[in-house]
């Protein structure tokens, strides 16, 4: 099978996530397939693998035939129906890959990349309403403020906002570059235009999907169907979602940067999962080389209580 998205730590991933060959195991992220691709080639025959994805384009290029392989068009939000449905109560195991594919920033119709001028949309469900171009033109200062400084992780929120805000006013913000040249600053070098431009498509793109919200509630969901001593696997690429991540498989809780700390050490907390790996797993430099869009991803693996 050959990848227009290059899965990133695949054989890492797959190696930690399949304990069971003759299991049943989730892929929330089907993208290009191929992580379920390669969970298929450890599975026995009896086994059954799931995949969902939100994104129809990716449903539309799955090229896996296989009587063990179910594929739906589905956000991940919706696991536990789905689960349901195919009267499933528990699985072996759950794979989430966080990152947008390499299908989805290239495609210049989608609005996820600021390097390329074309209309803000940045919807991973095309069924949505609600585009980059309400966020941007409809958002109140407050609103854009929040967007910023929660999924942007940026401390001058209030000028990005009061920018934004100020441009709007004299045209609609509708494309990329309406977007970039708000913000164009020649005298930065361009490695900073980069990394500044790269979060803030991020934070409006988390906030068009309703990303943290839904991941929040598949980690918290996923310790009532994954049974014990199933795998729950990982990929994040930016520190918000790691953050989660990590807090939530250390402390069984969700950390909430505006509580003091002293208000969050809860106590009583039953733990639904443990950590197999205590050190992050990134990408070797080979890897690095060969698709350098892994280079911010970090693998984490927990097994269930």
């Amino acid at each position: 099978m050959n990848y227009y998205h290059k899965p990133v730590l695949l054989k890492e991933s797959i190696d930690h996530l399949v304990t069971d060959k003759h299991g049943i195991y989730v892929d929330v992220t089907f993208g290009g397939g191929g992580h379920s691709y390669e969970i298929l080639k450890k599975l026995k025959d009896k086994a059954i693998l799931i995949a969902l994805d939100k994104d129809y384009k990716a449903i539309q290029n799955n090229s896996i035939i296989d009587k063990r392989f179910y594929l739906f068009h589905e956000n991940f939000v919706h696991i536990k129906h789905m689960l349901k449905k195919l009267h499933i109560e528990k699985i072996s195991g759950l794979l989430a890959d966080l990152g947008i594919s390499s299908t989805q920033i290239d495609d210049p119709e989608r609005g996820f990349t600021h390097q390329k001028n074309c209309i803000l949309d940045m919807r991973m469900d095309q069924n949505n309403a609600y585009t980059a171009i309400d966020v941007l033109n409809k958002s109140s200062k407050e609103k854009l403020l929040q967007i910023f400084f929660d999924y942007g992780d940026f401390k001058n929120a209030k000028n990005i906002a009061e920018k934004i805000l100020e441009n709007r006013l004299k045209k609609p913000i509708i494309t990329t570059f309406d977007l970039v040249n708000i913000f164009l600053r020649k005298k930065k070098s361009f490695k900073c235009r980069k990394r500044f431009f790269s979060r803030i498509f991020q934070a409006i793109r988390i906030e068009v999907n309703n990303e943290i919200n839904v991941y929040k509630n598949l980690l918290f969901e996923s310790s009532s169907f994954i049974m014990k001593g199933g795998r729950l696997v990982i990929l994040t690429y930016h520190s918000i979602e790691d953050r989660i991540t990590k807090y939530f498989l250390k402390r069984g809780v969700f950390f909430n940067e505006r509580i003091k700390r002293e208000d969050q050490k809860i106590k009583n907390i039953i733990l639904p999962f443990k950590m197999v790996c205590k050190k992050v797993i990134r990408p070797n430099r080979q890897e690095i080389i060969n698709n350098p869009r892994s280079k911010s991803a970090k693998l984490r693996i927990a097994e269930k209580l």
